[in-house]
């Protein structure tokens, strides 16, 4: 196994044991894929979910851009449920993890096709 599958199988793991959901493989793997090498770098991997401008970021450039949503309050909202469902105290929030369950609560799952 790559790298990459090292870290999605991680994903899948958080998603279970600290998230409470199972996991779709097949989206796990084309969300993560779609963050392209962010992945690997330790820093960007990780969703800082205390600072807002992180967090505007994950708005902007993934809800808006990627999944095209249209801006609103609901998209914060979402975004903290997902960081709720995370865990706060949990340092470690993956990128790729965030935006799998915010591509599933808006029910965007299409745009991986």
């Amino acid at each position: 196994m790559g790298k990459r599958d090292d870290l999605i199988a991680q994903y899948a793991d958080d998603l279970k044991n600290k998230c409470g959901m199972e996991p779709d493989m097949d989206l796990l793997t084309k969300v993560t894929i779609g963050c392209g090498p962010a992945i690997y770098n330790a820093d960007a991997s990780t969703v800082a979910s205390s600072q807002e401008s992180e967090l505007e970021t994950v708005k902007d450039n993934f809800l808006i851009k990627k999944l095209g949503l249209a801006d609103g309050p609901e998209l914060m909202e979402a975004i903290g449920k997902v960081v709720e469902i995370y865990g706060k105290s949990e340092r470690n929030k993956y990128r790729a993890v965030v935006y799998y369950m915010l591509t599933k609560h808006f029910g965007k799952e299409s745009v991986y096709g």
